[in-house]
């Protein structure tokens, strides 16, 4: 896609480097304003990752009311809240709108677009930054500065050199690095003075010892209406048994507090299988189950659980079999040994990042050298995590735009 002509020649030139939503954000609100956008990205095609999100139905944002949304980004909050507050939930889904996609909001209170696809949304955003005037230069992989100030990139032709009046750095962390992000910038920024904290997985599953009877049987089948407990916080969802351990969204909204326990020592998760029903009220109806009844059959028919639920009480209590008030117990606290995490490779998203403290309030990185032009960051870069359920694409967009107006704030972009 060429620069378009209603784009003058002679207006500021903005380099995003990132072709995720916190950029693809970034360029539209500049080239909105009269700038000349170009967006690079070390990738073949651009948001592969939003992609990969729109496959399990693209849940946008939240509805929750924003006061309780802010608080899912933990220590962040507050660096985050200006950009949440200046483009909210809300704002998103009119935003959506906006390009041919209505939202609707799901039972859980999660957003997502009529057409449950990302690449219908893309597409129009797509189409929108290309009559903005926005250029896009792929297979471009950033790698440091020149002694000019000038980008660096290496490209299929050989190295390029790109020098712009402002850059936004939008590269993502380093989850799932296959799609793009792969944390390759961060020897760059700390070699120019910028603090990194060490990249992390975040939203990651867990490893947990299987018999392989029961890892052959049951790898890839969820756990549906269980609550999860790690220390005094319990959370009700779903998961899913893998060849290793869990994963899924009940694991995932205890993952900041499991990784960081996981650092130090082996550690045990809590699983309630049948939160709906009380411990008294379960250990009659086991107590009830027929003399005869094989132990199977009790779990199934008088605990009411499901194979795979059944199956994971007997991978704790192995061939013995417990009375009804301590099966009952099980049922409701069964421990399960978590021995570690998985990794970036294969978690949603990433902890750490460039520090705070090295971050302006318009997303500017402050003590680069003054070789370089204006800097900014967006997107998961920074270091914030959040749980999934629409809290990550929100904080991208959202910081996407803030870097954006920080860019406009400090060329005089006044449209």
């Amino acid at each position: 896609m060429g620069i378009g002509a209603r784009v003058s020649q002679y207006a500021p030139f903005i380099a995003i480097v990132g072709a995720g939503p916190a950029g693809l954000a970034a360029a539209e609100v500049l080239s909105a304003a009269g700038a000349r956008v170009a967006v690079y990205d070390r990738m073949p095609s651009v948001a592969r990752k939003f992609l990969m999100a729109g496959r399990g139905g693209l849940n946008l944002t939240h509805s929750e009311p924003l006061p309780r949304f802010l608080t899912r980004y933990g220590a962040a909050e507050e660096r985050l809240s200006p950009a949440l507050t200046a483009f909210p939930p809300d704002a998103l889904r009119a935003w959506a709108l906006g390009l041919g996609e209505e939202t609707f909001v799901g039972s859980s209170g999660r957003v997502f677009p009529l057409t449950f696809k990302a690449s219908p949304l893309l597409r129009a955003w797509l189409a929108r930054l290309g009559a903005q005037g926005v250029s896009f230069h792929l297979r471009h992989a950033f790698r440091d500065w020149a002694p000019s100030g000038a980008l660096l990139f290496d490209t299929p032709d050989g190295p390029a050199e790109v020098t712009a009046d402002a850059v936004i750095l939008a590269l993502g962390g380093a989850s799932w690095p296959r799609l793009g992000a792969d944390g390759g910038w961060v020897d760059a920024l700390r070699a120019a003075g910028i603090a990194v904290n060490a990249l992390a997985p975040a939203n990651m599953g867990v490893t947990i010892a299987w018999s392989e009877v029961f890892r052959t049987r049951f790898a890839g089948t969820p756990l549906k209406r269980i609550a999860v407990r790690f220390g005094k916080t319990v959370v009700r969802g779903e998961a899913v048994v893998t060849a290793s351990g869990l994963e899924g969204g009940a694991i995932y909204a205890l993952s900041t507090d499991l990784r960081r326990a996981l650092g130090h020592r082996a550690i045990t998760l809590h699983l309630d299988l049948r939160p709906d029903v009380d411990a008294k009220a379960l250990a009659a109806r086991l107590a009830a189950a027929p003399p005869k009844a094989s132990f199977s059959t009790v779990l199934a028919k008088n605990g009411g659980l499901p194979p795979v639920a059944a199956n994971l009480v007997r991978e704790v209590t192995g061939p013995a079999r417990p009375g009804a008030e301590a099966l009952a117990g099980l049922i409701k606290d069964l421990p399960l040994e978590v021995t570690g995490h998985a990794g970036l490779e294969r978690a949603i998203s990433t902890a750490g990042g460039i520090a705070w403290k090295s971050i302006g309030p318009d997303f500017a990185l402050a003590g680069l050298p003054q070789t370089l032009p204006p800097v900014f960051a967006a997107g998961e870069m920074l270091d914030w995590e959040a749980p999934t359920g629409g809290y990550l694409l929100q904080a991208c967009f959202a910081t996407g735009r803030a870097a954006a107006e920080g860019v406009k704030a400090r060329l005089g972009l006044t449209r």
